[in-house]
Formats: structure tokens, C-alpha cells, sequence
């Protein structure tokens, strides 16, 4: 299936779904949200097809309490569509594509949403997959939003080393990005124009030769011009002469796998660095055992309390990684039930590694910074111990 079948089927499949509840009087405690609205979540195998939330009636008979045919039609419902239903909270459940679906199309196509997600300002030095998919998939640029193009290109110099201020995205005058190398004797200026074309509308000279004229008189180093598209033989030539050469580079999408390439590799690497046990050590060593904003607290249950601790290890303003950090019970009730927690500092480690890091979204509200894993919202721990409590 092609995203547009992907997309029919799964509004059909909503419809379906408001037009059961309507009909068996429980629209008003049943209601359908996309996974990744849902959770933030990048998808797994098999994907969600969405999320269903329910309550009253319905939740009495998903639980098997009470009208089972109830809950057989809802699964009918879903069995008609190549779906089935998996429970995922007390008050929610998975949809899944049956053995028998198209599991690729599905996955392809949430996956791609995924990553789409991710096409943000400052989110792409933490989520690696974002370059790996393009990477490998570069024709896939073209699928982008025109700005998000060009959000994607801003990223790429960025993760070179460039000073990126990206344009405003209309009325820019020809240049999208402006890439800046800072030096004592006079910074120094590239100028890129971004162009998501079809690969059948090739970039003529004329473009080509208006980026190098505002070039010129910006007196900037050198331009870059890139495109998903590809370059007519006489844009070629223009950039190929002397007087040009070295000063204006065309770029298509080989190009910008390559730079992909190299920014996932760098995400990678640098993200091994940020948990090694001597960088750990050296934040730990900052904080001490006192209240910091690096240091983060999330707490869940049902009928349960639970404490996790985390260390911000790296963060962008919308984004971050989180390392987890253990817990140290200070008082309880003599049985290990109920008490008081609050992070434990060891500084020997063997806990923590690369795999262990939680990657989380960052939002910063009225001055309040809170990271959402998809699972947890964690936020700045404020000092005080924490409660526990096992009971249920």
C-alpha cells in the first residue's frame, strides 16, 4: 500500500469506530487518538494503528466484567478492519495489524510520521534516526514540507561546526540559511539557497546565477546551492567557471545523504562521550547531593507510588538525554512498603552506559522545564525527598 491507502484505511477505520460508539450509545466514554500524538513515541514492530480510550460501560466490558457482547462487537469491528486490540492501561488500548496485514506499509508510513516529528529547530542532535533515515532514504526529502527542508539543511551545517542563521522562510531574497565562520580578522559568510523541486524541474542557470549575484553583493566567501532536484548542463557550467569555481558549490541530495551521514555518525560518537563514566563523574562531582536543575525526578503508579531519578546529560531547548540515577531509601515503615526516597550519587557506575540513556522531549513553560519520555514527565527535582508506596 502507498501512504495515500495507508491513510484512507485508517480514517475509514476511525469513522468505523465513532459510528460503533454512536451506535451503541458509549460515544461519550470512547474516543481514537494517533500513537505518536498519543505517546511521543517512535513506533515498534508491530506499529500501533492507534490508541483507543475508554471508559464507563466500555471499559467494564473490555475488562470482561460485564456485557460480553459488547466487547466482542468492538472486537468484530476491529477484526473487519485487519486489526486487532491489545490492553495497554487500565483505561486504554493498542490497535495492531493483524498477521494477515500489510506490516511494511504501516510501519513505513508511521515510521516516516515519526520522523517528520522530529524536523524541528534543535531536535535532530539528539535523535540520530533523524539523519539515518535521510541518509538512506534521500530521495524522501522531497516528501518534506519546503520548510522543513530547509529546517533539515540549517541542522546539517550546524552539526559541521558553521554558526547557522536560518531565514525566516519567505521574502528571503534568495537565501534561505546563512552559514558563518567565526575568525579575529572578519567572520566568514556562505550563503545557501534550498530549492525542493521534483527531479524532473532542473535548477537552470538562472537561479543558479541569481544566488551567486546576491553573492557578490553581500560580499559573502562562497554560496551553496541545494536542491532534491538536479542541475541543467548550463548551471553546471556557470559554477564550473573560473571565475566561480571554489566560490559556488550545487548540492543535491547525494550530497546531503553524505552530510547525513556524517551528522548521525557525529550524534552517535558524541553521545558515547556523554555517558562515559569520567563525564558522569564530573556532573555528579558539580551537583554534589543538592537541588539542581540537571538532576530529574518523574513519579507513577496505579494505586502505587514510584520514584525514578535521571541526570540531564545533554539538552537543546527542545530536546534532551536523560541517564537514569538509583535510589536510596532514608526512612520506611519497617517493612520496605511505604518511606522515602531520594537519588543515590554512586560514583563507581556500573550501571550506567549508552544504552541506558533516555531520550525525552523538552518543554520549558512559564519558566518550568519538564522532559516527556513518552513514558515518564520528569521534572527539576525539587530537593525533598520522595514518596514510595507499594501498597495497592
Amino acid at each position: 500500500m502507498k501512504d495515500a491507502e495507508v491513510e484512507r484505511c485508517l480514517s475509514e477505520f476511525k469513522g468505523a469506530i465513532q459510528k460503533w460508539a454512536e451506535e451503541n450509545q458509549v460515544s461519550d466514554v470512547c474516543s481514537v487518538r494517533d500513537y505518536l500524538d498519543d505517546s511521543g513515541k517512535e513506533p515498534f514492530d508491530p506499529p500501533v494503528i492507534a490508541v483507543v480510550y475508554f471508559d464507563g460501560e466500555l471499559l467494564e466490558a473490555i475488562s470482561g466484567y460485564n456485557n460480553e457482547e459488547l466487547e466482542q462487537s468492538f472486537s468484530s469491528l476491529l477484526a473487519a478492519h485487519g486489526f486487532w486490540y491489545e490492553r495497554d492501561t487500565g483505561s486504554t488500548a493498542l490497535v495492531l495489524p493483524d498477521e494477515d496485514s500489510d506490516y511494511s506499509a504501516y510501519a513505513e508510513y508511521f515510521h516516516w510520521k515519526w520522523v517528520c516529528s522530529l524536523v524541528e529547530e534543535d531536535v535532530a542532535d539528539v535523535y540520530e534516526e533523524l539523519y539515518r533515515h535521510f541518509e538512506g532514504r534521500p530521495d524522501d526529502l522531497y516528501n518534506l514540507h519546503w520548510r522543513e527542508y530547509e529546517i533539515i539543511l540549517a541542522r546539517l551545517f550546524q552539526a559541521q561546526g558553521f554558526d547557522v542563521e536560518l531565514g525566516k522562510g519567505r521574502g528571503d531574497e534568495g537565501v534561505d540559511i546563512r552559514l558563518i565562520k567565526r575568525d579575529p580578522i572578519g567572520d566568514l559568510v556562505t550563503l545557501v539557497q534550498a530549492k525542493k523541486y521534483a527531479k524532473s524541474n532542473k535548477i537552470d542557470q538562472s537561479k543558479v546565477a541569481a544566488l551567486y549575484g546576491v553573492q557578490k553583493s553581500e560580499n559573502a566567501s562562497s554560496s551553496i546551492f541545494v536542491t532534491t532536484s538536479t542541475y541543467a548542463p548550463v548551471a553546471k557550467r556557470f559554477a564550473a567557471r573560473e571565475l566561480v569555481e571554489g566560490e559556488l558549490f550545487l548540492a543535491d541530495s547525494t550530497h546531503v545523504a553524505n552530510w547525513c551521514s556524517l551528522a548521525s555518525n557525529g550524534i552517535i560518537k558524541d553521545k558515547s562521550l556523554l555517558v562515559s563514566p569520567a563525564h558522569v563523574r564530573s556532573l555528579l562531582a558539580s551537583i554534589g547531593e543538592k537541588r539542581d536543575p540537571r538532576l530529574v525526578h518523574a513519579s507513577f503508579g496505579y494505586n502505587s507510588t514510584h520514584n525514578e531519578f535521571a541526570l540531564v546529560v545533554k539538552e537543546s531547548k527542545y530536546a534532551a538525554l536523560l541517564m537514569p540515577i538509583p535510589r536510596k531509601t532514608i526512612s520506611d515503615d519497617g517493612y520496605g512498603q511505604r518511606g522515602f526516597e531520594v537519588p543515590y550519587f554512586d560514583h563507581d557506575l556500573p550501571h550506567l552506559n549508552a544504552e541506558s540513556v533516555v531520550r525525552v522531549r523538552r518543554k520549558n513553560r512559564d519558566g518550568e522545564v519538564t522532559y516527556w519520555s513518552g513514558e515518564r514527565l520528569y521534572s527539576v527535582w525539587d530537593g525533598e525527598p520522595c514518596l514510595f508506596d507499594y501498597y495497592d
